[in-house]
């Protein structure tokens, strides 16, 4: 009798394995660990759950694994995160590095020399507060707060309603409570379960609560997922460290060195998935938290890990989710979202008056805010000093049938201080100090000043803006600029001729400058200005220590009409983007000339001029990116056209025409040369650069240039000073430079070699670390 009795339980037991009743009921909970970079191996995990028909019932997820799986119950597929993540633009998400297009405020501010740039806020007490340089991340909270408000909207802000139920693990700040995240904005529950210590800021709650990254208190919520959920059988995906039985006296060196973040993890607990549960663990030694770069060998490597228990999941775990349902089913909860149509913007955390000011960044595209109109008024706010800790939340509003973006910007920096060095091997290195105080009433007050210090280059400038937002945002701003070159001992390998070392340019501009913006890349400037130049020169080859330098003064009235554009990724040694400038000038000016020692038979004159100007220039990148074993690796080429045409008039002196044209300087370091066959009244050139990424932040750049000048200054013969017009068109003149760059904290670090088509400058090495940049001239 006992024989068919267990021959029943034997038949049961393979229905169930088939797939009987009791394998339909059976509940499948994912839960994901945090590890920073390392969790993108989550993703290839997800590919091998769906792709083998795995279901996924329940997700429970913290910090990177709060973000993959917030996305998965959002209703992205596999596919779907793994492209977004392998983007570039993901890089600068998670690092804090701005969106292409997104670098330059031409709103607020103009770019300068600075690598520490300092928030303070002054308050009634004359009290300062600092803010803490963490990651930036106005990008990541917006990208997060827009991608994940259409499931927010479809579920109702309920994450068991979400395309798969949810929950994301954070912590309290002052408590170290752990916070299990059921409800509400779901952007908001996958960036409060990131916001690891000491790198990314806590965000306020409504409460008043500050929640910080899950992963101190809990790095691998299985017990969430048994409490809140109940599943029959958990998947655990750890890409975090684990918890030792015993102390591992044999690798404690290898644990500690390899990242500060072991200590900083709660440790996961590799039998915590229960009997039944399947644990997976990528081989991603080697990897750190930051290595946000290798993003495609991750996506790999839990890909691979998930595969290695394949045979396990599909024993243990008999149902399967049929691929067309659950793309259907996804696609339905997709296309349940709302319109991307924003009703309303509000703010709070400020004044009345500054929420009102806070709002006229934002104009409205007919009767509602585009998803366009949101994103431009949003950059423009957050890239403005006097409001830092934008925090964007974004909730659809049933009445109003819209979303209704909110702001909270609870804290203001009224004082700002900045901070640059040039290091050279050359002696033009400098130091560069800049403060600006604003402040806000019905409109934006700013006031600044800065100051570079050095051999070659001193200057100083001060500004007083007025900002006007609004539907034509523009601002007002009255300036003086001083600029002080001295060009002895510039030179490079083979030194300079006296003419071009005993060169002194000085010159001082008084002027207004008004601005119109009409978004973010571009803006249209009318500037009118007084300006006094005096250029100090050597007429001949040799000199004597106790020779006069001529002199030459040029003081008038310059304006000017000028549209930019730049969406380039760097000040300086950019790879990406594309930046426009075309400008028309007029000049009216009265040089008077005092000849030295070296100018024989010259007598001093004073002479009108007047004279048009105008100039065209681009540069655009062509950026591919290369991801191998080292990681994404920059690949770029690019073009630059550089033209000028004026109507200006001879001066004085050979020299003196010279020094009063425009010139051409194609490279960092070629301001700090005076190079004959570079300046004239009229040029054309054309420039191809290519950049290779080697390795982290090291590039190989090579650029070449050929430029020629239209009727350029020539001496009138041998024996005399005077200066004549040359033929039409000059010989084709070539510039090359190769060499290498590092993006460094406190700017770039270059080391070049370099070709200039001039006599006295026709090969040369130079180096620097830090920014290349000086202020404008008044008739540049």
């Amino acid at each position: 009798m006992q024989k068919p009795y267990r021959l029943l339980e034997l038949l049961l037991l393979v229905f169930v394995l088939l797939g009987g009743p009791a394998a339909e009921a059976q509940k499948v909970g994912l839960v994901l660990s945090g590890g920073g970079a390392k969790g993108l191996a989550h993703v290839g995990v997800l590919e091998v759950l769906e792709k083998n028909q795995i279901p996924i019932d329940y997700i429970v997820g913290t910090s990177m694994g709060a973000i993959v799986g917030g996305m998965y119950a959002a209703g992205y597929s596999p596919r779907e995160i793994k492209e977004i993540v392998l983007k570039p633009e993901f890089q600068n998400w998670v690092s804090g590095q701005p969106l292409e297009g997104k670098v330059y405020n031409y709103y607020d501010d103009d770019y300068n020399p600075a690598a520490l740039h300092l928030r303070l806020a002054l308050d009634s007490t004359l009290k300062a507060r600092v803010t803490p340089k963490l990651v930036d991340d106005v990008t990541l909270n917006y990208v997060l707060a827009t991608m994940l408000a259409p499931a927010g909207a479809v579920s109702g802000y309920n994450f068991d309603k979400l395309l798969v139920p949810y929950r994301s693990v954070a912590s309290e700040v002052f408590t170290r409570e752990k916070v299990v995240q059921r409800n509400g904005s779901l952007s908001d529950a996958v960036r409060n379960s990131m916001a690891f210590p000491l790198a990314f800021r806590p965000i306020r709650q409504a409460d008043g609560r500050y929640l910080f990254d899950g992963a101190v208190v809990d790095n691998f919520p299985t017990d969430v997922m048994r409490e809140e959920f109940k599943p029959d059988i958990i998947i655990g995906v750890n890409v975090g460290d684990v918890a030792f039985d015993k102390y591992p006296k044999e690798k404690d060196d290898e644990l500690l060195t390899n990242t500060i973040l072991f200590v900083g993890f709660n440790g996961a607990d590799t039998t915590s998935v229960g009997r039944n549960g399947v644990f997976i663990q990528p081989n991603i030694t080697g990897f750190t938290a930051g290595d946000f770069n290798k993003v495609g060998q991750l996506v790999a490597l839990g890909k691979q890990a998930a595969e290695r228990k394949l045979d396990e999941l599909l024993t243990r775990i008999p149902r399967r989710e049929d691929t067309l349902a659950l793309q259907q089913r996804r696609r339905s909860f997709q296309e349940q979202a709302p319109r991307p149509d924003f009703k309303q913007i509000t703010v709070q955390g400020v004044p009345p008056q500054q929420q009102a000011f806070i709002r006229r960044f934002f104009q409205r595209t007919g009767s509602v805010y585009s998803p366009g109109d949101v994103e431009e008024g949003y950059y423009r706010l957050v890239n403005n000093d006097f409001f830092n800790n934008v925090y964007p939340r974004v909730r659809y509003d049933t009445k109003q049938q819209g979303y209704v973006m909110n702001l909270d910007a609870r804290q203001n920096s009224n004082l700002t201080t900045d901070l640059g060095v040039l290091l050279s091997s050359r002696s033009m290195s400098n130091f560069y100090l800049g403060g600006a105080y604003r402040y806000l009433n019905r409109l934006l007050y700013t006031v600044h000043a800065d100051a570079t210090i050095g051999r070659f280059y001193n200057g100083a400038e001060g500004t007083f803006r007025v900002s006007i937002p609004g539907k034509a945002p523009f601002y007002i701003e009255p300036l003086i600029t001083f600029n002080n070159f001295n060009y002895q001992d510039t030179g490079i390998l083979l030194g300079s001729t006296a003419q071009n070392t005993q060169l002194q340019q000085r010159d001082l501009k008084t002027g207004v400058v008004v601005g119109y913006s009409p978004n973010y890349r571009s803006r249209f400037i009318l500037s009118g200005s007084v300006f006094r130049l005096r250029d100090r020169f050597a007429n001949a080859n040799e000199i004597n220590s106790g020779d006069q330098l001529d002199q030459n003064r040029l003081n008038g009235l310059t304006a000017a009409v000028q549209f930019q554009r730049n969406s380039l990724n760097r000040r300086q040694y950019a790879v990406s983007g594309r930046r426009a400038e075309f400008r028309f000038r007029g000049v009216v000016g009265e040089e008077k000339y005092t000849p030295g020692s070296t100018a024989v038979g010259l007598t001093s004159r004073t002479k009108d001029h007047q004279w048009l100007q105008a100039k065209f220039y681009t540069e655009q990148y062509f950026t591919f990116h290369k991801v191998d074993s080292v990681g994404r690796r920059v690949h770029a080429w690019g073009y630059t056209i550089d033209a000028v045409a004026t109507t200006q008039g001879r001066f004085s002196t050979y020299r003196s025409s010279l020094t009063s044209s425009a010139a051409f300087l194609p490279l960092p370091d070629s301001r700090t040369l005076f190079l004959d066959r570079y300046r004239g009244t009229a040029y054309a050139a054309l420039g191809l650069r290519y950049i290779k990424g080697i390795a982290g932040s090291l590039e190989w750049r090579s650029e070449v240039y050929v430029h020629t000048l239209f009727r350029p200054w020539e001496r009138l013969d041998r024996n005399t000073l005077l200066a004549s017009r040359g033929t039409t068109i000059s010989r084709p003149y070539l510039t090359a430079m190769t060499g290498v760059v590092y993006q460094t904290p406190v700017g770039p670090a270059s080391l070049q070699f370099i070709h200039y088509d001039d006599p006295d400058h026709k090969f040369g090495v130079f180096a620097h670390i830090g920014y290349v940049l000086f202020r404008e001239r008044p008739l540049d």
